[in-house]
């Protein structure tokens, strides 16, 4: 009968075991299931996905190209910003200032002295003595000088610097044979008298070596190279193209125009020339036996013709100006125009 009796409880208790292990054999399958699917879990009743929390937002992983365009991007807006901080330039205002500048130029300035000369250090000039009355300078001077030396002086311009290639034979000062001038060197065989210049310096000169005294008075103005006032260069005269000049050579300075010109002309050429000034045009009845010019047997111009030297300062007038050799084989000059019409 005991025997029985655990036989029954044995078999009670196998049948327990078999129905709750059961249980747990379905919960363990469908977690693996579940895993299959997902990679959240549970961490203290947070959910987690993959390296976060599920409730924080995914990170966004940049590919190289998209961060080297919000380099770039960053670049612009940086330019961009540095930009708006660069004031614009105000171009009324510049205009203005420099209408200003030219205006103060033009105010005429006297200068009164008593200078004695130095030792030229123009290359080739050593020897001689040279009292600098306007020092070289870009802007173009015109004016004149009034003077008295203890001897006989020369009076000296210079134009320039001159371009590279363009000392062709006209009169050269240079202190380092790499800056050039154009030399305009008028000897009046006087120690005193009144000179009319333009030039980028003006100076007084003796071919001596002792030095000299001078006592001077200059009224000038100043005028710049891109004023339309001021025409200065170096040229090489063309063969002349007016009937009946044909074996002539001609530089052409100002070139015909129905208003006329007038001013103040220095210049140097590589040998003696004639100024030319030209009035008109008018009819060839109008000339009455008076010298002429004309490029086509049609148009005619008065001729004036004023001989002169290889170097020299004058005033003029006309519809064109010019200098002019009878010669066949080209000259050079360099030469400084102020005009004041």
């Amino acid at each position: 009968m005991t025997k029985i009796i655990l036989l029954a409880i044995f078999t009670v208790a196998v049948l327990l075991t078999g129905t709750i292990a059961a249980p747990m054999g379905l919960i363990g399958s469908a977690d693996a299931l579940k895993s299959k699917g997902t990679s959240s879990s549970v961490i203290n009743s947070k959910k987690v996905c993959g390296d976060r929390l599920c409730s924080e937002p995914q990170k966004e992983v940049k590919s190289e190209v998209k961060k080297k365009e919000e380099v770039k991007s960053e670049k612009k807006t940086e330019s961009a910003e540095k930009a708006k901080e660069v004031p614009k330039k105000d171009a009324k205002a510049e205009t203005m200032e420099k209408a200003k500048q030219e205006a103060q130029l033009k105010v005429p300035k006297t200068v009164n002295g008593i200078i004695t000369s130095v030792q030229d250090p123009g290359q080739g000039h050593e020897n001689h003595q040279l009292a600098i009355i306007l020092p070289p300078s870009e802007n173009t001077y015109r004016g004149f000088i009034t003077y008295t030396a203890s001897e006989n002086v020369q009076l000296v311009a210079l134009h320039g610097p001159l371009k590279k290639g363009m000392d062709k034979g006209q009169a050269i000062w240079s202190t380092d044979g790499k800056t050039k001038f154009g030399l305009t060197f008028v000897d009046r065989e006087t120690s005193s008298g009144v000179w009319q210049f333009s030039g980028n310096a003006i100076a007084l000169h003796t071919k001596n070596t002792e030095p000299f005294t001078v006592s001077y008075s200059v009224t000038y103005t100043e005028h710049s190279t891109s004023g339309e006032r001021v025409v200065k260069g170096t040229m090489t005269s063309k063969q002349d193209p007016g009937v009946g000049h044909e074996t002539h050579q001609l530089a052409v300075l100002l070139g015909p125009n129905e208003k006329s010109y007038a001013g103040h002309l220095t210049y140097d050429a590589s040998e003696p020339v004639q100024i030319v000034t030209l009035l008109g045009p008018m009819s060839k009845a109008q000339l009455m036996g008076l010298p002429y010019w004309t490029p086509d047997g049609e148009t005619y111009y008065a001729l004036i013709l004023v001989p002169s030297k290889a170097a020299g300062s004058t005033m003029f007038s006309g519809n064109a100006l010019a200098l002019h050799t009878m010669n066949s084989e080209p000259f050079t000059v360099s030469y400084s125009i102020v005009l004041t019409k």
